[in-house]
């Protein structure tokens, strides 16, 4: 049976006509909210609309760090051995102990991955604390104005919350036994001078150097890209930013 001029043929023309329309709305809202004039925000606005995107950004980024891979994974964050034990990993690489230093490198990682969810109670209470001078100075300043924000804000209690997930990571994970042995071969070389880094210390400041580093990419791309606002009430306020000359 042909279709040609048939009830159903016409249905499915116009269902896929609709289905288009639809589809070229979502992928221009946020434009269109753009275009718009949104009108000031209120004080009020500006406050919810700060505090929900910068909720969603924190939370957003420890929860992606805190998946398999999520540190280890990824060439930005990855945490490799400290400086000051570059030569260890380099020596023991040329005696063919590479694998050994790549399972200290995942183990490291593994740590921060376990680490990095407890972020997110600790943005949540610091967003909870900001003034209305506080959220105004973010909305008009810096382009990274929320993410020294939270490195002045939190970085005290995200050490504390960190290094003792950490701690017990590395020994679940083995790192401390593979670091054990890292050390001890190289030390065990002729002529070099024996090390033994704060192995702890080090992965929870990498971990919080990566954390932060993932919420400044959230913060810059919500204050640069208008579709990573999703709801008007984040149109209007970043919009009302962009006039005031960020």
């Amino acid at each position: 049976m042909k279709l040609e001029n048939t009830p159903f043929k016409k249905i499915s023309i116009t269902f896929t006509l609709v289905t288009a329309m639809l589809l070229a709305s979502c992928d221009t809202l946020s434009q269109l909210g753009s275009a718009l004039d949104l009108g000031t925000p209120t004080e009020s606005e500006i406050n919810s609309g700060l505090k929900q995107a910068l909720e969603y950004g924190t939370s957003y980024a420890s929860e992606r760090l805190s998946k398999e891979d999520g540190y280890l994974g990824n060439i930005a964050v990855k945490i490799l051995f400290p400086e000051e034990a570059k030569k260890v990993e380099n020596t023991l690489r040329s005696f063919g102990l590479g694998d050994l230093c790549d399972q200290v490198i995942t183990s490291l990682n593994r740590a921060a991955e376990d680490a990095a969810i407890e972020a997110k109670p600790i943005f949540v209470a610091a967003i909870k604390d900001m003034s209305i001078t506080d959220v105004k100075n973010i909305l008009l300043g810096s382009n990274n104005a929320a993410t020294q924000y939270f490195e002045g804000k939190t970085t005290t209690s995200l050490e504390g919350k960190f290094k003792p997930i950490i701690e017990s990571s590395l020994t679940k994970v083995g790192a401390t036994k593979y670091w054990g042995d890292v050390i001890n071969r190289y030390n065990k070389i002729p002529l070099m001078t024996p090390i033994d880094p704060d192995l702890s210390s080090y992965v929870t400041q990498k971990a919080i150097d990566g954390l932060f580093y993932e919420i400044a990419k959230e913060e810059l791309k919500i204050r640069e890209n208008a579709a990573a606002r999703s709801t008007i009430l984040l149109q209007k306020v970043f919009g009302y930013a962009e006039k005031q000359g960020k």
